[in-house]
């Protein structure tokens, strides 16, 4: 490993669960109607919202182009994750902590992807400000881990930023 590289320590069931939403993620983004999924647009927003024609002209320029890069930034993380795979869980095992090797030039797909994980998220569950957490609802469970890995990815990138 060089001086670049993150170790992210997960527990084994929060690989394989990460794995899981990254294999759904990929499915919704590759889908052939993923134009006109409303979730999908938190990842494409409107680059001029007062006017309708340069809109839709800027979004047929660049949304296919935006939507396959979050495709294949998903599919580098995810093959990041491989050693999560194949666990057969059993109790305590679920927990047993195992590094997640980010190389540093995987670490901005990883925040992208991360990030634009709970973006769909928090579209399906209705989240569009601090105050609409529910926190009886379990989705905002996983809206919450999935903020506090990328809390964790943000601060390690700053500890080897101030290294460099």
């Amino acid at each position: 490993m060089s001086e670049h590289t993150i170790v992210l320590p997960l527990a084994v069931i929060e690989g394989q669960h990460l794995i899981e939403l990254l294999d759904q993620f990929l499915l919704l983004v590759d889908a052939p109607e993923r134009d006109a999924d409303a979730a999908l647009l938190r990842l494409t927003p409107s680059a001029y919202p007062d006017d309708e024609q340069a809109d839709a002209d800027y979004a047929a320029l660049t949304r296919a182009d935006l939507l396959d890069r979050r495709s294949t930034e998903a599919a580098l993380v995810r093959a990041d994750l491989a050693a999560f795979e194949g666990d057969d869980l059993h109790g305590r095992d679920a927990m047993r902590p195992r590094d997640a090797i980010i190389p540093g030039d995987h670490l901005d797909p990883w925040l992208r992807t991360l990030t634009a994980l709970r973006l769909v998220l928090a579209s399906r569950i209705g989240v569009e400000d601090a105050d609409a957490h529910d926190p009886d609802d379990p989705r905002h469970g996983v809206y919450d881990w999935l903020g506090y890995r990328l809390e964790g990815l943000i601060q390690a990138a700053d500890e080897r930023d101030a290294r460099l």
